[in-house]
């Protein structure tokens, strides 16, 4: 474990990266349907931009799985006048194979993994003067990415399935379930782990500040933990966590972060909304104040409305305030969560360690130290509590209870709502 303070070096770094023109020098776009620049011979002045474009794709409409995923987790409610499917199709678990909160996270995720495919095509056929290492640290950054991606793909689909091998847009690989695609992701981060620990000094970057292999090995490492949770493989999120940026005594919020800003063609943080809005409005579930612990500083994260807000029989009265100004970055993953891990690894084969985690997280929030038993089962019901104030609108509910099987615990405010297990497979991808 590692002093992530070097962290927030990286982030700044990522952000400027990702704000850099997402064009070749030739004015083709990394973001669109030409492939042969970038595929056919990677050169050392197009690589930041290629790495800038898969992070640009990676934040692409985000705003619309985590509304929809953390909808289901009933986290919050999203009432939007443009589109009323929100309190509808996505809280009675109606869902539509053809409709843009099924469509438009399978596209745009995978629209960031083709950029990754081009990248990796395009430095396997480069003639330009790359070392061995930088090749190779190079390519562990790039499926580190792509992992990210594939795996949050699969949060939406589930069993339902999704593509691993789309690396030939002609030739797409089966759809697999949730169990081969997680062991998929976990591959693919292995094998990037790999490249990056091979990957000597620095990447080849002209932004000397990107930072190292080693620091982004780090990064890899946190993902991976997260990955072999959802498969519990805990003696391996151990392992990850031992060598990732996890920091029990460090700052919760340190880590790996989409970036936004309001210049030129860069993207503003489509997560924001001002608070006591009408038209657009997100609004915590009755539950997360009425199930909180009293003094709980988390709670922080919705703010009281000058009026209630209702649409369609569901009533919020208090805005999600969790981004303040369309300029907050956004989380892939940070140090709180990663504790957490560590609390859930350790539940059952050394509680009292998981408990030691556990206070970090609850001492953080103002809370006094967990005083329940040390069963696995009532330690697995603090952490899953702990999560859901920690990580409260970053989607992550949802997965939670699903992988636990607790997934009938998640309320219905009106007769005929439902929780789904899963997202349908786009009707166009459906064979």
């Amino acid at each position: 474990m590692k002093n992530i303070r070097k962290f927030r070096i990286l982030i700044i770094a990522i952000g400027f990266v990702t704000v850099t023109s997402c064009t070749l020098d030739g004015g083709e776009s990394l973001n669109g349907a030409s492939t042969s620049s970038i595929s056919d011979d990677l050169s050392r002045g197009e690589l930041p931009q290629a790495v800038a474009g898969i992070l640009s794709d990676m934040r692409d409409r985000l705003n619309t799985q985590v509304d929809v995923q953390s909808i289901f987790g009933r986290e919050y409610y999203y009432f939007t006048s443009s589109d009323p499917r929100f309190e509808g199709d996505v809280v009675t678990g109606n869902l539509n194979n053809e409709t843009f909160y099924t469509t438009t996270p399978w596209a745009t995720r995978y629209a960031a993994i083709k950029e990754a495919n081009l990248a990796l095509s395009g430095l396997a056929n480069t003639t330009s003067d790359f070392s061995m290492e930088e090749i190779s640290a190079t390519r562990g950054l790039i499926n580190t990415l792509m992992a990210h991606e594939l795996l949050m793909v699969t949060n939406n689909q589930y069993t339902n399935g999704i593509r691993i091998d789309v690396a030939d847009p002609d030739n797409l690989g089966p759809l697999v379930g949730s169990d081969e695609a997680l062991t998929a992701i976990a591959g693919l981060l292995s094998g990037a782990a790999t490249d990056l620990a091979a990957g000597g000094a620095s990447f080849p970057f002209d932004i000397a500040a990107l930072g190292t292999p080693d620091s982004f090995l780090e990064i890899n490492k946190a993902l991976t933990a997260r990955v072999e949770a959802y498969r519990s493989n805990y003696s391996e999120v151990l392992s990850a966590l031992g060598d990732s940026f996890m920091d029990m005594s460090g700052s919760l919020t340190a880590g790996f972060y989409h970036t936004f800003s309001l210049s030129g063609a860069d993207l503003p943080n489509p997560l924001f909304i001002a608070q006591n809005q009408e038209a657009n409005v997100r609004v915590a579930h009755s539950s997360f104040l009425g199930d909180a612990e009293a003094g709980d500083t988390r709670t922080n994260k919705v703010t009281l409305r000058d009026t209630p807000r209702e649409a369609s029989g569901l009533v919020g009265t208090h805005d999600v305030w969790i981004y303040q100004s369309l300029t907050d970055s956004a989380p892939i993953i940070r140090n709180e969560e990663l504790i957490l891990l560590y609390a859930e690894a350790n539940m059952a084969s050394n509680p009292s360690e998981s408990v030691i985690a556990i206070n970090v997280i609850r001492n953080a929030a103002g809370l006094a130290d967990y005083a329940g038993a040390q069963t696995a089962g009532a330690l697995e019901d603090e952490i899953l509590f702990q999560r859901r104030y920690s990580l409260f609108g970053e989607s992550h509910r949802w997965i939670d209870l699903r992988r636990f099987d607790r997934i009938d615990e998640l309320p219905n405010d009106r007769a005929g709502d439902m929780v789904p297990l899963a997202v349908p497979i786009p009707k166009d991808d459906d064979n």
